[in-house]
């Protein structure tokens, strides 16, 4: 049996700089990873950066090919870059295995040929999400039938491509193949884009995405998925009609990836979707157990997992009180063209919350910097609690809007009134500086 200070399982964000900290705390560690082209985790191998990446080169017109030879050397940079900053620390060992648990402590490896056993004081769990597959007739295993994951490795544009799903990873996906090329058509059960999202917004981006040419089918399901060529595929839907394409997306989101760590060994619980349940410290219900990043089944961003670290080592080295409780106000963006960005509550959201509230809104065209970079496209919205001036939120619809939520974002934590920003004197032309007309409103 092999004995360490603590035993990562999976190289995700939260998992390497937690690794590389308690290294330099001379912890001796053991770090598992089963799949070596999984160093750095989702975000660097088959999320954030390859799919920005091709969303970049398709808006520029770069031919697919071209985008997707760039993507795989950015990606295989950073893959190399994460690796080596873990494998040359003398207190690491990483393993290329799957881990699986004998018991609280104990976690089984594949180790040339062989099995061994390690085992120490402290675990975290990385294991991240996996691709959620629907249950829909057919061969699922066909060529033509993708994840996200695998979609990005095809080598030739699809000219027909569907996508099951309406949500962010689907409309994400819609917009990059749609600006490579490619015939888009979304097929979604719900009646509307992004749900939860404001009305107004989604309207909005629902227009602009079918004047880049997406088709759009609502309030249908896909049930059946039958092979008519080498080349093609039908989709029987609910709605008694049928959509042929020549690539098919199950864009029907990521769920924790826990199958194979054989957790019925320890005395680790699971939520009611099957994610790893976990206290405001994001210890499990193991003894010095965590689980950090998207298996715990929450918002699955690269940020939240290396916030996860952070709460996990305020537990370890700190006072204990950073946690999940404190987590304030988490912004995110969908890579869509325009992106859209949004923090905090909607109108609708803020309604039902109880607060009187006042929503500021602009038109993107209306701003001095639209017109500066040629992009009119979109809507600024924001909303206000009338009683103490606080912001309560904003979706953003437009041009750079990914960097702007940030600013936002941190006015909320700071619980700085919406005045400040509305009457505070910013550079010209900048897209910041929208927050002079945006908060313009009579609180």
């Amino acid at each position: 049996m092999l004995v360490y200070d603590a035993i990562i399982i999976g190289f995700g964000k939260a998992g390497k700089t937690l690794a590389g900290n308690l290294a330099q705390k001379d912890w001796k560690l053991a770090l598992i990873e089963r799949d070596s082209n999984m160093y750095g985790g989702t975000c660097i191998n088959i999320a954030c950066i390859p799919t920005k990446a091709l969303v970049e080169d398709g808006l520029k017109g770069i031919p697919y090919q071209e985008a997707i030879e760039r993507k795989d050397n950015v990606v295989e940079v950073l893959r190399e870059k994460n690796y080596k900053s873990l494998a040359d620390n003398r207190n690491i060992t990483i393993y290329d295995s799957e881990a699986k648990f004998r018991s609280d402590k104990e976690v089984e490896i594949e180790l040339n040929g062989s099995t061994e056993v390690l085992t120490a004081e402290h675990i975290f769990i990385n294991t991240g999400a996996i691709s959620n597959i629907p249950s829909i007739k057919g061969d699922l295993t066909l060529d033509k039938i993708y994840t996200s994951t695998s979609l990005i490795k095809r080598k030739e544009l699809p000219p027909n491509l569907a996508i099951i799903g309406g949500g962010y990873i689907g409309m994400e996906y819609a917009s990059m193949y749609r600006s490579f090329g490619s015939q888009v058509t979304v097929i979604t059960p719900d009646e509307e884009l992004l749900v939860g999202e404001d009305h107004e917004i989604t309207a909005e981006v629902q227009k602009e995405m079918e004047e880049k040419g997406i088709c759009f089918i609502f309030g249908a399901r896909a049930e059946e998925i039958n092979e008519l060529s080498k080349d093609e595929v039908s989709i029987s839907l609910s709605n008694d009609k049928t959509v042929k394409a020549n690539a098919v997306l199950l864009a029907t989101g990521r769920k924790p990836n826990v199958k194979n760590l054989e957790l019925e060994n320890t005395t680790i619980e699971l939520t009611e979707k099957e994610a790893i349940k976990v206290n405001k410290h994001l210890e499990t219900t193991a003894n010095n157990v965590w689980a950090l990043g998207d298996v715990r089944g929450e918002m699955q961003f690269t940020y939240i997992s290396l916030d996860d670290d952070r709460i996990v080592e305020d537990y370890l080295f700190g006072d204990k009180k950073y946690t999940l409780e404190s987590r304030k106000n988490i912004p995110y963006s969908i890579f869509i063209d325009p992106p859209f960005s949004r923090v905090g509550l909607t109108a609708k959201e803020a309604e039902e919350k109880g607060y009187i509230i006042v929503e500021g809104k602009m038109p993107v065209a209306s701003h001095p910097r639209a017109h500066v970079i040629n992009d009119l496209r979109g809507i600024f919205k924001v909303v206000i609690d009338k009683q103490t001036n606080k912001i309560l939120g904003a979706s953003l619809f437009g041009p750079e809007s990914p960097e702007i939520i940030n600013l936002i974002k941190l006015a909320m934590d700071f619980d700085i009134p919406y005045t400040y920003l509305r009457d505070q004197v910013y550079n010209h032309p900048v897209m910041t500086e929208a927050f002079n007309a945006l908060f313009a409103v009579d609180g």
